[in-house]
């Protein structure tokens, strides 16, 4: 790519007159497309829902960790603009794809929304645009998938078009760390690349961190979600022996968290849910499987993680027990069924998982979640029952799944006859019908 069309681009870029596209109108990406309009761009966000679609061109933000106002604003002013036609791609200067990637049932990686994404880029693609990848993925994604798929055309990346990734970090329900003030990794498949792309998020992101190649970006989400996921599983392990050793593994984390140097605190819970948590770690351990190394530290902490909701489900019958009571039939009351506090998302929640096993247990599920309103995986399909009216009925046994702010612990504490609690929501109360993880 000419170093004067480069510049032109990265001149439009600091006047804010360059025109983007954000692929993908979910959790990642509304929020990345209200960034660049609030800036001043004319941004095109694309979609393949058309519902999606629709309601955000209403102004209507979709459930997204988004302003109302803001997106309301954006679309009414034409400054942001959601579609499905893709065609629109054309006139871009700068594309962003931030498309799912989940996991298929073997645990492989599933790039069909990116192969589709780029499919649709490829298209469109014309000299001097600059293509961004943001889904989460494995290292040589953007070397082996999609630099191949957008160069069949006869245009060349680094030379024609150029082409980088940056992995999305966004926390859905933090308020505190946003896409505006989470730092930025980038890189590209070339230096210009990488320039280009750094220049695009110094636009909207306080801090950019260029990194040598995409590769190396593609790695850094994937150690940042594996990090966790492995701490998790080492304190999830810990929680199932302190059971064993009759030792308040909450009480531990406490004490040990008083020493200022060498220890993070980690804890544990009823499993790993979320888009990211539960997936990333096995993108590395598939890619590292495909290279001849096994990644058994990886595998290990999947593998403690995915059963702690039967390890759940096995204490809620410890606890039914106490008063003689056998699952079947029992009844059972979730509170939080959302994958963490203060979101609606339920993808990959341990607490859905949960009351799927406890269903087929015989047990007569309930839940309240001022997030959730309904519930449908597979055979388990359940209406919310608001948390007042769950403790007015009773139960025979409360099990805390996600600890919501909303929730009244005090009330919880005091008329549950029995509560199972996953999230030490019940730290400060006491009794014998409290039962913790």
């Amino acid at each position: 790519m000419a170093s004067t069309s480069r510049q032109d681009l990265i001149d439009r870029l600091r006047a804010r007159t360059a025109k983007l596209g954000v692929i993908g109108l979910g959790y990642v990406g509304l929020p990345l497309a209200v960034e660049f309009a609030k800036a001043g761009f004319a941004t095109v966000g694309f979609d393949v829902d058309e519902d999606k679609v629709r309601r955000i061109s209403g102004g209507d933000p979709c459930d997204i960790d988004v302003s109302r106002a803001d997106v309301e604003a954006f679309t009414a002013e034409g400054r942001l603009t959601a579609t499905t036609d893709f065609a629109g791609l054309a006139d871009l200067d700068s594309v962003n794809i931030c498309v799912p990637t989940p996991l298929r049932k073997t645990k492989a990686p599933d790039l069909s929304h990116i192969v589709a994404a780029v499919g649709q880029i490829a298209s469109y693609l014309r000299v001097g645009q600059l293509v961004v990848l943001e889904s989460t993925t494995y290292p040589g994604t953007v070397e082996e998938v999609v630099r191949p798929a957008l160069e069949k055309g006869g245009l060349r990346g680094g030379k024609d078009f150029l082409l980088a990734f940056s992995p999305e970090r966004v926390d859905p329900g933090n308020r505190e760390w946003t896409t505006a003030n989470i730092p930025k990794v980038v890189g590209g498949i070339d230096a210009a690349s990488t320039d280009v792309a750094r220049v695009l998020y110094e636009q909207i992101v306080s801090t950019v961190v260029p990194v040598s190649s995409t590769r190396v970006a593609e790695m850094v989400k994937l150690l940042e979600n594996t990090f966790r996921a492995v701490n998790i599983g080492l304190v999830n392990e810990l929680a199932l022996m302190s059971n064993e050793l009759g030792v308040d593994v909450w009480e531990v984390i406490d004490a040990a968290s008083t020493k200022p140097f060498g220890f993070m605190p980690f804890y544990p819970g009823p499993g790993l849910g979320g888009h990211c948590i539960p997936i990333d770690p096995y993108y590395l351990s598939w890619k590292a499987r495909q290279n001849g190394f096994e990644s058994r530290f990886i595998e290990l902490a999947g593998h403690i993680n995915s059963e702690m909701p039967r390890f759940t489900l096995k204490r809620v019958v410890e606890v039914l027990s106490l008063d003689r009571k056998p699952l079947q039939d029992a009844r059972v009351h979730l509170f939080g069924v959302a994958y963490k506090p203060g979101v609606a998302d339920v993808r990959e929640s341990p607490a859905v998982d949960i009351a799927e096993l406890l269903q087929r247990g015989g047990a007569l599920v309930s839940y309240s979640d001022p997030h959730v309103p309904v519930v449908q995986q597979g055979e388990l399909i359940l209406k919310e029952v608001p948390c007042e009216i769950a403790l007015a009925r009773g139960f025979d046994c409360g099990l805390i799944t996600t600890s919501h702010p909303e929730f009244d612990y005090e009330a919880i504490a005091n008329r549950a006859v029995r509560i199972v609690d996953t999230r030490n929501a019940l730290k400060g109360f006491s009794g014998e019908h409290i039962h913790r993880l």
